[in-house]
Parts: C-alpha cells; structure tokens; sequence
C-alpha cells in the first residue's frame, strides 16, 4: 500500500468508502475531491442504505492535510482552494441523504478531526487521539471548526484549538460527543463498524433521510460559511509567521 486512493466497495447494502495516503494519510486536493465525488455518488446509488467512512492503515485516520502542498501556497486564491478540499468533503457528507459511520482506527489531526465530526455515528478504538494542530503553524481550524463545535459543541472545540500541542485521549472524544464508542481493538471496532452499518440498512430509509435532515438542521449555509473559512486560512497561509514556521517543517 504504497500509492493514495479513495475506493468505494459495496457489501449488503453498505458503501464503504476508503481513503489512504503513505504520508500517515494526509490527504492533497486530488484526493479530497475524489473523496467529496466518491460520498456524492454513493448519496445518489440506490443500491447503498448505509454510508462507512474509513482509511486504510493501522494507526492513524487521518493526519489532515498535505503539508507538502500547504508549504508551497504563494498567492490568497491558491490557498482558498487548497482550504475548500475539506470543505467539499464536509460538505459532501453534510448533504448525503444516508447516515455516515465513521471508523477511526487510529489518531487524527486538524482535517481528520473534522471528518470523523461530519459522519453522523463514529466509533474508534483506544489509539485514536485527536489535535487541532493548525494554531501551532500560525492557522486555525476555521474550515473544521464547524463541524467539530456542532458535534463536540463550542467550549471542547475551543480547548483543543487552543491547546494545539496537546493530543487528547479518545476517552475525551467520547465524553465530548465525537465518538459513540471506543474499542480496545481494531477488529472489535469492525466488528461493531459492521454490525452497526447493516442493522442500520434494516431500518426505513425514508426514516433515516428525514432524521439526516433533523440531525444537521440549521447549516444549509454552510456551502458559503466554508468557502469564507478556506478564505481566512488561505489569507493567513501567506503571513510572515507562517511562511517562517512552514519553513521548519521541509
């Protein structure tokens, strides 16, 4: 598994959708766009009940994005794009007419953290912290910040944005709203990932379309708030303290 993908593989009833890159899958725009069209066609393929979100390898989820292609923003209008690929996927689930179970297998930062916030049921296992890294390079998680206020709610979204070094515990995830549930193994997750997901496609899914609706009531604007955050992120890509900082990471 050496080389980035999103795949879609469907197994009674149930979508799962698989995202993987060698760089602790952090994911570059080409990714992140496969990713939003790959969650709009399985809103849209009658033969899925049932969406899974997951990514390949053992001990991280997802490491947010590409720094590789962060550090070579030179202009506002690059930057705003290269912001909008989270965007686009948060968005994507946001409008997925089925509920979204996220499986995280392993720690997540910044994008991760507001991925596994958009799925509408994530469970995880006891290896995946998560940090909002962003402030230590002079960002923040204005893109994510929604998703994550709406399911951890304002004051955690707050501590972890403030507190950018710091990994906090799954267990704290849990407590907070973002996980459902936090396993000691990976296969005890899939297990549960599984059960979950097609007892799930048993259900009305005329039900589960209007309990979506219910769920994220209140951010039909988020199509522009998004694009206004990836705005402010790619603005503050370009100050004098993130460039210096940004050169610490080649």
């Amino acid at each position: 598994m050496s080389e980035p993908y999103v795949k879609l593989e469907i197994i009674n009833e149930v979508g799962y959708i698989e995202f993987f890159h060698p760089a602790h899958n952090s994911l570059p725009g080409n990714v992140l766009a496969k990713l939003a069209q790959t969650i709009t066609d399985a809103g849209t393929n009658d033969v899925i009940k049932v969406v899974v979100l997951k990514s390949g390898g053992d001990r991280t989820f997802c490491a947010g994005a590409s720094f590789n292609e962060l550090i070579n923003i030179n202009d506002e209008a690059t930057g705003k794009v290269f912001f909008s690929g989270f965007a686009n996927v948060i968005n994507a689930m946001r409008k997925c007419p089925k509920f979204i179970i996220g499986r995280v297998q392993g720690k997540t930062v910044g994008g991760g953290v507001g991925l596994a916030a958009a799925t509408d049921y994530c469970m995880a296992t006891k290896f995946a912290a998560i940090k909002l890294s962003e402030l230590n390079i002079g960002i923040g998680p204005f893109v994510v910040g929604p998703a994550i206020e709406r399911k951890m709610g304002l004051s955690a979204m707050s501590q972890i944005a403030i507190d950018a070094n710091t990994f906090y515990a799954p267990e704290f995830a849990k407590e907070k709203g973002l996980f459902t549930h936090v396993f000691d193994k990976t296969e005890e997750l899939d297990e549960a990932v599984k059960n979950t997901a097609e007892h799930l496609c048993t259900y009305n899914t005329d039900a589960m379309l209007e309990m979506k609706k219910v769920f994220w009531q209140g951010t039909d604007h988020w199509d522009a708030l998004l694009a206004e955050r990836a705005a402010t992120s790619g603005r503050l890509v370009l100050s004098d303290f993130t460039k210096e900082k940004l050169k610490t990471y080649k």
